[in-house]
C-alpha cells in the first residue's frame, strides 16, 4: 500500500534561495508525524508541495501514491492553515456545508453531524463563527479538514494560540485521528506537542532533514541518577542496563535508595542541537 504522504529527492529553489534540497519523507497510514524547524527552513514549501500550491524544482511528492497537485492527491489530503479564517456570520454547520460543496463531498448533514460529533461541536452546530472561542474554531478547522474523509491531513500550528485545556482537547482529537488511521502530518514549534502526541518527528533545518525517529530514539543516554539517604547521586556514565547494578551496590553499602531515573535528552535539546544557528 501507498504511504500517505512520500517525498523523495524534493528540491525547491526560488531564483536564488534554495528552500528545500533534497527532502526524504514519509508518512505512513494511520502514522502521526511531527515536522519540526525554525523559521525558513522548509517546512511552509513542503506542505505547499504536498497540496498542489508550488512545484518543485526537483524531486518527487505524492499523496497516497497519485502525483502532488494532481485531482487524486488533493481528493486524498486535507489541510489546515495556521492562519485560516472563516465567515465569522457562518454557523459551524454552514462552514462544513460549504467546504462540502468545494470539495464535491456527497455526505450532507450526516457527514457534518459526524464531524461535529468528533471535534465535539455538536452542541455549538448553530452557533456563529464569531461566537466561538479560539479553542472551538481550532476544532472546527479541523473538521473542515476532514470533510470527504481523506486519508491525509496536513495541519499547520493547530495548538499554538490555544491554552493548556485547548492544547489537550486538540490532543486527544489527534490520537482519535490516528485511532481511525488517518494519517497526520504535524507542523509545529510547540516541542512538547509533538513529543506527547507524535509516532515520529522530523526536523529540518536549511532545506535538509537534520534528524529523524521516534521521539525516544532521538534522545541521547546522560547518565542514571539515585536518590539516597546520602544525597542524590548521578552516575553520568551508565545506562539503564546498569541500574539494578548500580542500586544492589549501594544496598550492600548499607545505603537505602528512594528512587531512580534514567537520564536523557529531551526533544528540545536534541532539536537544538541538530538545526544549530539556525535556531537563533
Amino acid at each position: 500500500m501507498a504511504a500517505a504522504l512520500q517525498a523523495r529527492g524534493l528540491a525547491k529553489r526560488y531564483g536564488a534561495l534554495e528552500a528545500l534540497a533534497g527532502v526524504d519523507l514519509e508518512v505512513g497510514e494511520g502514522e502521526l508525524v511531527g515536522l519540526l524547524g525554525p523559521n525558513g527552513a522548509g517546512k511552509s514549501t513542503l506542505v505547499k508541495i504536498a497540496c498542489g500550491l508550488v512545484r518543485p524544482t526537483s524531486g518527487s511528492a505524492e499523496v497516497c501514491g497519485a502525483r502532488a497537485g494532481t485531482r487524486e492527491a488533493r481528493r486524498s489530503l486535507g489541510y489546515l492553515a495556521e492562519l485560516f479564517r472563516f465567515p465569522g456570520w457562518h454557523t459551524a454547520d454552514e462552514v462544513l456545508a460549504l467546504h462540502q460543496r468545494l470539495a464535491g463531498s456527497l455526505g450532507g448533514a450526516a457527514e457534518r453531524g459526524e464531524l461535529l460529533d468528533l471535534v465535539g461541536l455538536v452542541e455549538a452546530r448553530k452557533r456563529r463563527v464569531d461566537a466561538m472561542s479560539k479553542g472551538m474554531q481550532q476544532r472546527l478547522g479541523i473538521a473542515q479538514a476532514l470533510v470527504g474523509q481523506p486519508p491525509l491531513l496536513l495541519l499547520d500550528e493547530p495548538t499554538s494560540a490555544l491554552d493548556p485545556a485547548g492544547r489537550r482537547t486538540v490532543r486527544g482529537l489527534l490520537e482519535e485521528l490516528r485511532r481511525r488511521r488517518v494519517s497526520v502530518l504535524l507542523n509545529s514549534h510547540l516541542l512538547s506537542e509533538i513529543e506527547l502526541v507524535c509516532d515520529r518527528v522530523v526536523i529540518l533545518a536549511r532545506g535538509r532533514v537534520v534528524a529523524a525517529g521516534r521521539p525516544e530514539e532521538l534522545a541521547r543516554p546522560r547518565g542514571v541518577e539515585i536518590d539516597t539517604d546520602a544525597g542524590t547521586q548521578t552516575f553520568p556514565r551508565a545506562s539503564r542496563d546498569d541500574a539494578p547494578r548500580l542500586v544492589a551496590d549501594l544496598i550492600a553499602r548499607g545505603e537505602r535508595v528512594y528512587g531512580v531515573r534514567v537520564l536523557s535528552t529531551t526533544l528540545e535539546e536534541t532539536y537544538l542541537s541538530a538545526v544549530g544557528e539556525d535556531s537563533a
